[in-house]
C-alpha cells in the first residue's frame, strides 16, 4: 500500500495538520471563554441585508456619478440570555460541519493509505463524507438562517420571524452541495473499480 500512500500526499498530511490545529483552536477558545466568562456576554448584532436605502453621498466621498446605499446593522447593548443563545447557535452548525468534514476526510485518507484506494472500504468512507457535505450543508444553512431570522426579529420592530424572513437569510451552499454530489459519484466509481479489481485477482 506504499504506492497508494504516496498518491495521497501531500493532501493526507495537510488535512491531518489542519484537523489538529482546528481542534486545538476550538478547545482553547472554549477554555478561554469559560475561564473569562465569555459566554452570554457582549453585544448581539445582526445586519438586515433585505433593507437598504440611499444616504447622503457627501459622507462617504464616492466618485462622481456613484450612488451610496446604507444597510441597517442592529446591535443590542444588553441582550437577554435567550438572544445570546440564539446568536451563539447561529454559527455553530457551520463549525460542526467543518470539523466533522475534516475528520471524515482525515479518516478517508488514512483508511485509503492503509487499505488501498480502490477498495470497498474506501468507497464507503467516501460515500459517508459525500452525504455529510451534501445533507449537512443544507441542514446547517437551514438552522442558521432560521436562527438569524429569529435574532433579527428580536432586534427590530420592522421584521417578524416568518418563512419570508428566514428565506431572506437563506444562502444556498452550492459549492458544498456540488462537492458532496461529486464525492458520491466518485464513491460509485471507486466501488466499481474495487469490484473489477477483485474479479481480476480472482481470475489470476
Amino acid at each position: 500500500m506504499s504506492e497508494d500512500r504516496k498518491m495521497l500526499e501531500p493532501m493526507a498530511t495537510v488535512v491531518s495538520i489542519a484537523l489538529r490545529v482546528l481542534l486545538a483552536l476550538v478547545t482553547l477558545g472554549v477554555v478561554f471563554r469559560t475561564v473569562h466568562g465569555g459566554w452570554g456576554g457582549g453585544l448581539v448584532c445582526m445586519t438586515d441585508d433585505s433593507m437598504s436605502g440611499s444616504t447622503g453621498a457627501e459622507r462617504f466621498f464616492p466618485e462622481k456619478g456613484v450612488s451610496v446605499d446604507t444597510i441597517p446593522h442592529y446591535c443590542a447593548d444588553s441582550p437577554s440570555m435567550s438572544l445570546h443563545l440564539m446568536d451563539e447557535f447561529s454559527t455553530l452548525p457551520s463549525a460542526v460541519l467543518l470539523i466533522g468534514g475534516l475528520f471524515l476526510l482525515h479518516q478517508l485518507l488514512k483508511g485509503a493509505a492503509r487499505d488501498g484506494i480502490y477498495t470497498t472500504r474506501t468507497a464507503s468512507r467516501m460515500r459517508v463524507l459525500g452525504w455529510w457535505l451534501l445533507a449537512g450543508s443544507v441542514v446547517a444553512e437551514l438552522i442558521e438562517s432560521n436562527l438569524k431570522a429569529a435574532v433579527l426579529a428580536e432586534l427590530t420592530t420592522v421584521e417578524t420571524f416568518s418563512a419570508a424572513s428566514w428565506l431572506e437569510m437563506w444562502s444556498t451552499p452550492y459549492l458544498l452541495i456540488l462537492t458532496g454530489l461529486g464525492l458520491l459519484t466518485f464513491a460509485r466509481i471507486t466501488s466499481a473499480g474495487a469490484a473489477m479489481r477483485e474479479d481480476l485477482e480472482g481470475v489470476v
